[in-house]
């Protein structure tokens, strides 16, 4: 499964490849939404996680950035965030989201979690 992920942070970038390296993902890591949107068009993933709050463009802004590209218009997108009070899912829902995995996320739980979003999805 091709899994584009888009995150700020470098110590949690390298967190979330330990926890999915070996889950059968093959994984691209954008450290903004605006490389997101240069790298997602030619790499056509089959899943979607984003961070909500990163510098320039945030994440609700590059889901709606994202979904505007034909070839990822039906993409699944989770958020990995922080902001997980019920009024603020029920808004990353309402943007296209599939779900939220709270952060801190469990590294030994992530690729599980994901895969359990899908499936809700499905």
């Amino acid at each position: 499964m091709k899994l584009l992920y888009v995150e700020d942070e470098a110590d949690i970038r390298e967190i979330a490849e330990f926890a999915l390296e070996d889950e059968g993902f093959d994984i691209v890591f954008c450290d903004s939404g605006e490389m997101a949107l240069q790298k997602a068009g030619d790499f056509k993933p089959d899943l979607v996680l984003l961070d909500v709050m990163m510098p320039g463009m945030d994440g609700p802004t590059t889901l709606r950035e994202l979904k505007l590209l034909p070839e990822l218009q039906t993409t699944p997108v989770i958020f990995l965030t922080a902001k997980v009070q019920p009024n603020e899912i029920q808004d990353f829902i309402a943007l296209g989201a599939i779900g939220v995995i709270p952060k801190p996320f469990d590294p030994m739980t992530l690729a599980d979690q994901v895969r359990e979003l899908l499936k809700s999805d499905a």
